[in-house]
């Protein structure tokens, strides 16, 4: 099983930006854990501070990842162009943000994103990010049973 993550701008400052909404940890040091945390499978992580960059990974892998974990950042209340991209891809996608985007600014209560995924996961600090991939295991895994692939 191969799963993206993908995070948006600004995410590369993680345990350094605002650690009182974010968290002291970086993405990096999390990422580890996480693909240890699932050793059975292929995690990729991306990051860009740039639209364009997160749309050609979205083009890139939505057609053959088994799954996506999305934090567009500030990109989720602002970007029709990520919001056309989920759309248009095969691969589900769970949007994922570390805070509470509907206890803070009025702005962040609106995410372009969320009528094409799957799932939204927010205000669970990083912890959303093990369960969406978690979810998304256990999606292929049904799928699997289903179309009868599994081992």
């Amino acid at each position: 099983m191969n799963i993206l993550i993908l995070n948006g701008p600004n995410l590369n400052l993680l345990g350094r930006r605002q650690p009182e909404i974010y968290g002291p940890h970086s993405f990096d040091d999390f990422f580890l854990g996480l693909k240890a945390a699932f050793p059975h499978v292929h995690l990729e992580y991306f990051q860009s501070n740039h639209e364009g960059a997160l749309l050609d990974k979205l083009h890139e892998s939505g057609f053959d990842a088994d799954g996506i974990v999305l934090n567009a950042g500030a990109f989720t209340h602002t970007s029709v162009a990520l919001a056309d991209a989920v759309a248009a891809i095969r691969t589900p996608v769970v949007e994922v943000h570390i805070s509470n985007v509907h206890a803070r600014e009025p702005f962040r209560h609106q995410s372009y994103l969320a009528a094409s995924c799957e799932g939204s996961i927010v205000g669970l600090g990083l912890e959303g990010y093990r369960l969406a991939v978690e979810w998304l295991v256990r999606r292929g895994k049904i799928s699997e049973k289903i179309e009868g692939k599994e081992d």
